[in-house]
């Protein structure tokens, strides 16, 4: 049984340490620019890496939801590259972030799209079990 999530269990684990750097990254930032919480404005710089990472924190719960029922439902495999992928995008938006607000858009619109794919994954995977189960008809 474990091994047919251990690939999901390893990007989740590492979506998790990437959480910890970004959030690593503002206590960084807080400290350089002399941004004292609960502030959460300061130099543009400052502010630029505190939004990095707060979007990131945001969309955390939606890559990992469509992570799991996609490996679940669809295929393991499938989803644990994309997770791979959405996480690299997801560093590149924060480092493009970090230096401008332009350099956030393209890794942006990759991550987006690696969401959607992975939301598609699972609706397909998932509406694949319920026609099996219930309406006995495989939809493959």
């Amino acid at each position: 049984m474990l091994h047919d999530i251990v690939l999901l269990g390893a990007v989740t684990l590492l979506g998790v340490l990437e959480q910890a750097f970004f959030a690593l990254q503002v206590i960084a930032a807080r400290r350089k620019y002399n941004v004292s919480p609960p502030n959460t404005s300061g130099p543009p710089d400052f502010e630029r890496v505190f939004r990095a990472q707060v979007n990131c924190t945001e969309y955390f719960p939606l890559f990992l939801a469509v992570l799991w029922l996609s490996g679940i439902f669809f295929h393991q495999g499938t989803a644990a590259a994309c997770g791979v992928l959405y996480l690299y995008a997801r560093y590149r938006y924060f480092t493009g972030y970090r230096s401008s607000s332009q350099g956030r858009l393209a890794p942006m619109y990759l991550n987006a799209g690696v969401l959607w794919f992975m939301i598609a994954l699972s609706a397909f995977g998932i509406l694949q079990v319920l026609f099996a189960h219930y309406l006995e008809v495989n939809i493959l």
